[in-house]
């Protein structure tokens, strides 16, 4: 079986590893916008599937996945930051309180899509300004929903989390699992 993941992002690169040893990576080229007023857990799937779909279109005899996420807090989503300043306004927001962080994932395989959702709880302690202008300074938020991973210098922003560890990295592990039915 031939196996591609539809995303540039090496956070999914190394979960999927942990799957499937060889794939390969074939990033989508969508339009990620999200559709006013639709419910977010829906976007967040709707956009999984379509980067599952579109590299399918090319590569119909391969198992295509792709994946989403998404930082939520307040009902607004916080995608990658623009900037160092975007960064850090949304870390500000996040600070001293928890958030969702949602987790789309689909497989396209045989014409048809599957997809699921994975909505974990992550709640940040209360951070200094100080601790916010050095973490942006990195650059490491700059790639990622909400600015922050969880796996690297984000991590000491973390209070806790209720969920799913690796969705909130980028890939939803034991759901992907079955859906690729291992």
């Amino acid at each position: 079986m031939r196996y591609i993941l539809a995303s540039q992002s090496p956070r999914r690169r190394e979960l999927l590893s942990l799957l499937v040893p060889d794939f390969e990576v074939c990033p989508a080229d969508i339009d990620e916008r999200l559709r006013d007023g639709a419910p977010l857990e829906d976007e967040i799937v709707r956009l999984a599937a379509a980067k599952a779909r579109s590299v399918s279109q090319t590569h119909p005899d391969a198992v295509v996945i792709g994946a989403d996420t998404m930082v939520t807090i307040d009902g607004a989503a916080l995608g990658k930051p623009r900037d160092a300043e975007d960064a850090k306004r949304m870390l500000r927001l996040l600070s001293g309180r928890t958030h969702r962080v949602l987790t789309g994932a689909a497989v396209a395989r045989d014409g048809a899509v599957s997809t699921v959702l994975n909505v974990t709880e992550v709640t940040f302690r209360t951070l200094r300004e100080d601790e916010i202008a050095r973490y942006a300074a990195t650059g490491d938020p700059l790639d990622k929903a909400g600015a922050y991973g969880i796996q690297g210098r984000g991590a000491p922003l973390v209070r806790g989390i209720h969920g799913d560890f690796y969705s909130v990295m980028g890939l939803p592990v034991a759901q992907l699992y079955e859906l690729l039915s291992l």
